[in-house]
Order: structure tokens, then C-alpha cells, then sequence
């Protein structure tokens, strides 16, 4: 959704000038934790409910997580809570994963293989993408039957498909036109 990734927008650009450069690993940590409880269906009955404080809210939401939180973690929880946008720190980690990623000139790599990969074959795998993509990959594999066989890699907006389905869908496309 637009609105929230420009709501929270600000929010995440501060956390990473806050985190800048020894403490990003840490806060991308806490970010998730936080994002993870939030989206908890019933932390959001607990946010909805007025006969619960602000305080009373952020002790609940504290209490929740399992990483510990310096004062500056604290203090965006507070003003989260404060404002009414509990709803954006899902939107918020993932900028600051973004922003985070582009620092480091890495990126997340969504590998989705027609069969079980072995290590080395993923190992093998990412080098040559780091090559392709200029940059360290961070990789994560799936698999999904329905290839049929080869590998569909994800990296960003970037998609490279050498599956057999997608080659047949091509072949499909041209012997139609």
C-alpha cells in the first residue's frame, strides 16, 4: 500500500541514520521482533482497546519481545504507540531492510528450485548470480514441483526464469502468434 510505505518512510530513514554503521545488524533485529508482534491479531485487539493506556500498551508490547531494546528502540515504540501507528512497523522494517541491504550492496535473493537443492548446488548457485547481479546475495531457497525443472531467482524487481514451465509458457507464446 502506497500511503503506508510513505507514512513510514520517515520513520525508517531515521532508525537508519540512527543504526548507521555499527548498530544496523541489531536494529534490523529488534525491527523484526517489533514487526512480528505488531502484526499479532491479538496485540491488535489489545491497541484497539481504550481501557488500556498508553503505558499500560508499551509495557504489554515490551513484555512481548524477546531481544532487549535500548532507549532509542524504546523511544519509537513510544512514539508509535503515541501515534496511533503500531499498524506501520511491518512497512518500517521492511525499509529499513532496504536501506540496509543498499549500504551493504547486498540484496535478497528468493531462489525457488523444481527440486531439493544441496548446499553446494546453492552455493554454487548464488556465486555465479553475485557475478550476474554485482553484488553479495543473500539467499533463500524454496522449492516448487510445478518448474517442472530449473531454478526461478528473484532479486528485487529482477526475475531470471530458467525454469521448464516458463521456457514451455514461451514456446507456448510463439507457436500461438
Amino acid at each position: 500500500m502506497a500511503e503506508l510505505a510513505t507514512i513510514a518512510r520517515p520513520y525508517a530513514e531515521a532508525v537508519f541514520r540512527v543504526a548507521q554503521p555499527a548498530k544496523l545488524n541489531a536494529w534490523a533485529e529488534i525491527l523484526s521482533e517489533m514487526a512480528q508482534v505488531a502484526a499479532v491479531p491479538a496485540f491488535h485487539e489489545i491497541a484497539g482497546n481504550p481501557r488500556f493506556d498508553r503505558a499500560q500498551l508499551t509495557d504489554i508490547f515490551l513484555a512481548s519481545l524477546k531481544v532487549s531494546m535500548d532507549a532509542e528502540a524504546k523511544n519509537l515504540l513510544s512514539m508509535l504507540i503515541e501515534n496511533g501507528r503500531l499498524s506501520l512497523l511491518q512497512e518500517i522494517e521492511q525499509q529499513f531492510h532496504e536501506l540496509k541491504n543498499a549500504f551493504e550492496s547486498t540484496a535478497d535473493a528468493q531462489i525457488i528450485s523444481a527440486f531439493p537443492m544441496a548446499d553446494e548446488q546453492v552455493r554454487d548457485l548464488v556465486v555465479a548470480l553475485e557475478k550476474k547481479f554485482g553484488r553479495k546475495l543473500i539467499a533463500s531457497v524454496s522449492v516448487d514441483a510445478a518448474l517442472i525443472g530449473g531454478v526461478r531467482v528473484t532479486v528485487g524487481d529482477e526475475v531470471l526464469d530458467t525454469s521448464v514451465s516458463a521456457r514451455l509458457a514461451h514456446m507456448q507464446t510463439v507457436l500461438a502468434a
